[in-house]
């Protein structure tokens, strides 16, 4: 049942033979690498309001500029990791470029912050695009945190089906919202020249006053405009042949199309003198303005809402293939190096949906709440690889390497100074979170690091002399006799001619029973009666087993444990798991080799 319920969620397992053909073309590509970028157009104009509008009316008027430098470096930033796909086409991004050349520490550095930029993308994305559905029905609003995990876990087993797939699937959503932005810039800037700009409102009262630091929380804030950036970097093995060069094509699409709605939509916040609302998003406000409430308001809020929680995908795709080749490396647990069914990496995928959800619960599926977390951590992935391909460049010696290096120092400078800017500004608003996470993260990667380690050399063979082992003893566990336990009995003879069978004793009634019935069952096996007073199964067997091998100096003892299998998974529930226990208890008891005898019943 499981299985047949797999098998309609996620599809028929693919073989590895056909992983060439999930590689990516450019169009689809483009659907699942710049839902991030593009989903930002949604709220980053909002976040940059959401700051000056402190300051009052006059601090409002500062938006286009602040839109503007977000905009330019958006093109600085698209221009060195254009050359780092070019550079580095297995893909890795920040976290390989910055191991390479500026050592592992600084590599651990950017693949925290990328692996928490991609959990944080996944938690503002669905917020905002729940934000955008509570706008147009205010109904909905209690409900948001609810409709939010739901459409993680949706998404989650969307990309559960394979890489290829998903572009499918998103292609239509994406260029349907780049569609509604065309839309809504080109119908603005329409209205605006035709009817010109509507009468200003009542002045905004000034909460704080108009200050460097407020403009630079501004930026700061409306810089969550570029994550999404980096993900074509990470994911370039997702693409088909010439794999950097379809990626470096989909990276200048990327940019060009957030640049130009990006600045469209502030420009426009901006004329039609745009508010920001709790309530309601920027985008609703400004499609509201112009096309009141038409159909068209509708569509360009169902399109907005659908990319932003589709936007979720560039994690989706990132996430997994940043933690599998640090698991290559050995920092994160191996599983995460794992392909499933469908050829994606399942288990970076499922914990990505796991930790997401979690945080929308905690923060109430606030898009505000989080982003604070959020733009920091890309910001420094950004500024590692940046500075490192300066290096790659000036090793490398190539043709052409000062112009290279050079777009990548200023890449490095720029992004070097927002995250000065964020950490400064946003420190108090929670980036101080990062501050601790980061330097744990590394702790952690580093823990599993030497856990590897240790391991191969303990496993390693140099010097390594096999134990000798004789006909070692068997103990089989009983709790009554039956034909699992017969059976049981009968594989343990055939292993060893040393065989004692032990139970222990919570009913005298019972026990007796069975001591009459093993006379005629198994009268060449001894049975030794274990008390417990305190009717404990475990602790009797596990203290007669630790006697047991002091008096074999030190052998292998083989503890059987015979298990009957019912018919249905659900009468599974009926019995008890004592077995299970029995088995837990042993795995980590040097010299015990634990075996379950199943038998299988029919009904």
């Amino acid at each position: 049942m499981i299985y047949a319920l797999k098998r309609v969620l996620l599809g028929n397992p693919l073989t590895t033979a056909q992983a060439r053909y999930e590689r990516l073309a450019k169009i689809p590509a483009l659907a699942i690498f710049a839902s991030d970028m593009m989903s930002s157009v949604a709220y980053a104009t909002e976040e940059i309001l959401l700051v000056l509008v402190l300051g009052g009316t006059l601090a409002l008027q500062y938006s286009p500029h602040v839109g503007i430098a977000i905009g330019a470096l958006a093109a600085i930033v698209a221009s060195s990791y254009f050359q780092t796909v070019h550079a580095y086409p297995s893909g890795g991004g920040a976290y390989t470029v910055a191991k390479d050349n500026l050592g592992t520490l600084a590599g651990l550095v950017a693949g925290a912050a990328l692996l928490v930029d991609y959990v944080l993308t996944v938690s503002v994305s669905t917020a905002s695009g729940v934000a955008a559905i509570t706008s147009a029905f205010p109904a909905l609003y209690s409900y948001r945190v609810a409709i939010c995990v739901v459409t993680v876990l949706v998404i989650m087993v969307a990309n559960l089906r394979g890489i290829r797939e998903t572009g499918q699937i998103f292609a239509v959503p994406t260029y349907w919202f780049i569609l509604c932005l065309v839309i809504l810039v080109g119908g603005g800037f329409y209205r605006l020249f035709t009817q010109g700009p509507p009468p200003p409102p009542a002045a905004v009262p000034v909460l704080e006053p108009l200050s460097l630091f407020l403009v630079l929380r501004a930026f700061s804030s409306g810089c969550a405009a570029l994550t999404g950036t980096e993900a074509v970097a990470n994911g370039v093995q997702y693409f088909k042949p010439p794999e950097s060069r379809n990626a470096g094509i989909t990276l200048i699409w990327m940019a060009a199309i957030l640049a130009s709605s990006f600045l469209g939509v502030t420009f426009l916040a901006h004329f039609y003198h745009i508010v920001p609302h709790p309530e309601e998003t920027v985008v609703s406000m400004l499609s509201r303005q112009i096309f009141g409430s038409s159909w068209v308001y509708y569509m360009i809020q169902a399109a907005t809402a659908v990319i932003l929680l589709l936007a979720v995908n560039t994690s989706f795709a990132g996430f997994p293939m940043l933690a599998s080749l640090m698991a290559k490396d050995g920092f994160v647990p191996r599983q995460f190096a794992n392909r499933g069914d469908r050829l994606v990496f399942s288990n970076g995928i499922i914990i990505l949906a796991g930790i997401s959800s979690l945080l929308l619960v905690i923060f109430g599926g606030s898009t505000h709440a989080l982003i604070p977390l959020y733009a920091i951590g890309v910001f420094i992935a950004f500024t590692l690889s940046q500075a490192g391909m300066v290096l790659h460049w000036w090793r490398e010696r190539g043709p052409r390497w000062r112009p290279h290096a050079a777009i990548n120092a200023l890449g490095a400078t720029v992004t070097a100074v927002v995250v000065v800017v964020i950490g400064v500004s946003k420190f108090v608003h929670g980036a101080w979170i990062v501050v601790i996470v980061t330097p744990l993260m590394l702790l952690g990667f580093l823990t599993v690091r030497r856990h590897y380690r240790i391991l191969a050399r303990g496993l390693s063979l140099d010097g390594f002399s096999p134990p000798k082992l004789g006909r070692h003893p068997v103990v089989v566990l009983v709790a009554g006799i039956h034909r699992g336990v017969v059976t049981a009995l009968s594989y343990a003879k055939a292993i060893s001619p040393n065989v004692t069978a032990i139970t222990v004793d919570l009913d005298p009634t019972a026990t007796s029973r069975l001591q009459m019935q093993w006379r005629e069952w198994a009268a060449d096996v001894p049975l030794v009666v274990l008390d417990s007073p305190y009717r404990s199964v475990l602790l009797p067997i596990l203290n007669y087993i630790d006697q047991m091998e002091k008096q074999q100096d030190g052998a292998y003892i083989t503890i059987i444990l015979p298990e009957f299998i019912p018919a249905k998974w659900w009468q599974h529930l009926l019995h008890n798991q004592t077995a299970l226990l029995i088995k837990g208890a042993l795995l980590f008891r040097r010299g015990k080799v634990a075996i379950s005898i199943p038998y299988h019943l029919d009904q």
